[in-house]
This record gives structure tokens, C-alpha cells and sequence, in this order.
């Protein structure tokens, strides 16, 4: 019997399964603390196969004030963070976790504090000082696994080696906080599951190529917290792997979780306006528009075969890539999933994934014809985000979508 027809699995829908998994790393963080045990903070795109190995339990920031700001709560830490000196100007996510820090205690997310950082810049290099500020408050080690941007198009051997000597001693680093042994055998195991993981992630999110999709796309915006905390375990396996067998069913069914006729497809680029995602949502579905394109999701899918492509998949994060790879990843999706139109967030948080956006914009739309629009919107502060724009810019976007089709239709009426 498979994994995915084991009863305890087979009577849950993968939905149910994955926010089990969401809950428990957060219930096994908070009985380590409990124990005693040291409980770090970590960045999402640090190299998880080294504390999953050594058995230490971590949280996510990032995913904490995603969270924080989808349940209406990201405003007022923002606001108690400006309040201790820190610039409205900074990431959004690191205001939210810096006023946490202080305040100790939040009613939409809570999470223990810190023992230890995780750091890596393969997102942006405001992780440093977020994490560097945070070891210096509260007086705790700050591991640091420092990946260079990438001006080429894949990561060369000089990059493997540098992350090799930092990862050696990140290990030796923990191993030291924590008293445990590093187990070369189950780090092995730990890589197996992981690409398990990645690759039914990758394979459940993309099968949006089908028409209509088999999932309402903003559904990978919480799914994909798995895909970051519990990369190397296997029930997070199993749970993606059931999610592809529900998908399976509603392309030979022709159904879909997405509620609405599925009138046009978009590429929704950018991290999601978790403060008002259902605003963003909403205004979606109404047009009969779904998501069904987007690099965020896709980000959380590490694959490789060994410990040199492991620093090389650690190098290909989307902020940490040459613009040529960047492009040709949107362009991927665009065409593999026939997308209509690209939605475009310009989030004033994440600087380092919004500050090309204009020019990738401009070279999304004359490499595919695909009509594109920007909105000005923020990841986790709500004051960055005006709902009138939005509306205007999605209005504008479907009208071109809508124009585009007629066309094709007569097109095809005159052959």
C-alpha cells in the first residue's frame, strides 16, 4: 500500500493534511522550548537539510508575519516597530518580526523566541541586518550562510566551494548550541525526502498547465508554507503527493477548486498582499480570472542529486539569479501554462524582487504579446496597498484579456 492510500491519509483531503503538518512544527518548537531545548529563528531559503538532520526545531519568520498580516495584525506591529526607531522604508516582514522581538506575544501568531539565527541572503541582504540586529538584542549566535548574486545563468564551482566551507561550519556551529552530532547517513535520508518533497510540489503546482485549471491559484499561497518548513520530511511528501492524486481526479473530471467559470488565466507575479488577499482575491474571481502562473510558489521546490547540486539549487532562488534566468523563468511559465495576462505586484517591501519589475514587465509583454499590468501594493503592511488602483489596474488588465480573445475567436471563425 502507497503512501497516499494509507487510510489515515486517504480520508483527509491534502488541504487537511498539510495545515496538520503547519500546526505540528509549530507544537514540536514550542515542547523543545519547553524541554529546553534551543529553538532558532531561520530564514525561508536557508539550507533546511542541516538543522532537519541534527534534529533542531526552528521557526519561520517570514511565514509568522505573512500570517500575522493576513489576519489583520501586521499594522500594528509595523507601527510598534517605527515606534523603537526602525524605518517604515525596511522590509515589511522584518518591521513585523523586530516588534515581536520586543513585544514577545501576538494574539494572530505566536511563536517561541529565539535561541539561535538561521541567515542566508539568497532572498535579500536586509536578511542580514534584520537577523544581525535581532542576535545583538536579544544576544544569541547568528549563523550566517552568505550566497553571492549570480551574474551568470547557473552557479559555477567556485560558488559550490564557497558555500561548501560555509555549510561545514554552520554544522559545526550547531552541533556546539545544540550537543548533537552531525549523522552523515541521515543526512543522506534527509536530502532523499526532500527532493520527494520538492518534486511533488513542483509537480502539483504545475498543473496549472491544464485548461481549466485544476486549483484556484491563490490556494499555493498557503499550501506553500510546507513547502518551507517542512521541506525534509516525509509527511510533507506524502501530503503533496496526495495533493497531485486530488488534482488528478479534477483534470479527469473537469473540475476545479477555483469556484468560478475560469474565463482567463494570469500570471500573478510577486509575493502575495497578504493584508489584503482577500481583497486582491475577490476582485479575481468575480471576472472569472485565475491565477495560474506564479515563481513565488515554484521558489520552494529545491531539486538536486547530490551535496554540489544542493549549493547550486541554494544559488537559483529567485532573488538571487541573474536577470536573464529571472525573465526566462517567467517566460516558462507564461507559455507552458497559456497565460493571458501577467498581474504584476510592485511590493514595497521586497526591493531586491521589485526594483526590476518595471523592466521585466516591458520584457514579459513584447516577448509574449500578453498584456501586463503593475499594482502597488506591500507583503505585509497594509498602509502600502490602495484597493481603488488595485480595481482600476485588474479592470484594465481583463479588458485587454477580453479584446485579445475576441480577436483570436474571429481569427479562427475566418479560417
Amino acid at each position: 500500500m502507497s503512501d497516499v492510500q494509507k487510510p489515515e491519509v486517504k480520508e483527509k483531503k491534502a488541504k487537511h493534511l498539510l495545515n496538520d503538518i503547519v500546526v505540528k512544527h509549530y507544537q514540536d518548537a514550542w515542547d523543545a522550548k519547553k524541554k529546553g531545548e534551543p529553538v532558532g529563528w531561520c530564514a525561508s531559503n536557508f539550507p533546511q537539510e542541516i538543522f532537519e538532520t541534527l534534529d533542531i526545531k526552528v521557526v519561520y519568520p517570514e511565514n509568522q508575519a505573512a500570517a500575522i498580516a493576513a489576519k489583520g495584525g501586521g499594522g500594528r506591529l509595523c507601527e510598534h516597530a517605527e515606534s523603537q526607531g526602525y524605518s517604515n522604508d525596511i522590509c515589511a516582514y522584518a518591521r513585523i518580526s523586530l516588534a515581536f522581538m520586543d513585544v514577545k506575544h501576538c494574539e494572530e501568531m505566536d511563536m517561541p523566541q529565539p535561541d539561535f539565527v538561521l541567515c542566508c541572503n539568497n532572498i535579500c541582504n536586509c536578511m542580514i541586518k534584520w537577523y544581525e540586529n535581532i542576535a545583538k538584542e536579544l544576544n544569541i549566535p547568528m549563523i550566517l550562510i552568505d550566497v553571492p548574486y549570480n551574474d551568470e545563468y547557473e552557479a559555477e564551482e567556485d560558488r559550490v566551494a564557497y558555500l561548501k566551507s560555509q555549510f561545514d561550519f554552520a554544522i559545526k556551529q550547531l552541533e556546539e548550541i545544540s550537543g548533537k552530532k552531525w549523522d552523515q547517513k541521515k543526512f543522506e535520508k534527509v536530502m532523499e525526502i526532500s527532493q520527494r518533497t520538492g518534486r511533488a510540489w513542483l509537480e502539483a503546482t504545475g498543473f496549472a498547465k491544464y485548461t481549466p485549471s485544476p486549483y484556484n491559484g491563490f490556494d499555493l499561497f498557503n499550501h506553500m508554507a510546507v513547502a518551507v518548513c517542512a521541506r525534509g520530511k516525509e509527511e510533507s511528501a506524502i501530503a503533496f503527493e496526495k495533493l497531485i492524486e486530488e488534482y488528478k481526479e479534477n483534470v479527469a473530471e473537469g473540475k476545479s477548486t477555483f469556484r468560478d467559470e475560469e474565463k482567463f488565466r494570469i500570471l500573478f507575479e510577486g509575493i502575495a498582499c497578504w493584508p489584503h488577499l482577500r481583497n486582491t482575491y475577490t476582485k479575481l474571481k468575480e471576472a472569472g480570472v485565475n491565477v495560474c502562473g506564479t515563481v513565488y510558489a515554484d521558489a520552494f521546490g529545491y531539486i538536486y542529486g547530490n551535496t554540489d547540486e544542493l549549493m547550486k539549487a541554494y544559488c537559483g532562488t529567485p532573488n538571487a539569479i541573474s536577470y536573464e534566468r529571472a525573465l526566462d523563468m517567467r517566460l516558462k511559465v507564461i507559455k507552458e501554462n497559456n497565460i493571458d495576462g501577467a498581474l504584476i505586484h510592485i511590493n514595497r517591501s521586497c526591493k531586491m524582487w521589485s526594483g526590476f519589475m518595471y523592466e521585466m514587465e516591458r520584457d514579459i509583454r513584447e516577448k509574449t504579446g500578453i498584456p501586463t499590468v503593475t499594482f502597488d501594493g506591500d507583503q505585509a503592511d497594509p498602509r502600502n496597498f490602495s484597493q481603488a488602483q488595485y480595481d482600476t489596474r485588474v479592470e484594465g488588465l481583463i479588458e485587454v484579456m477580453a479584446a485579445n480573445k475576441e480577436k483570436k475567436a474571429k481569427a479562427a471563425e475566418g479560417k
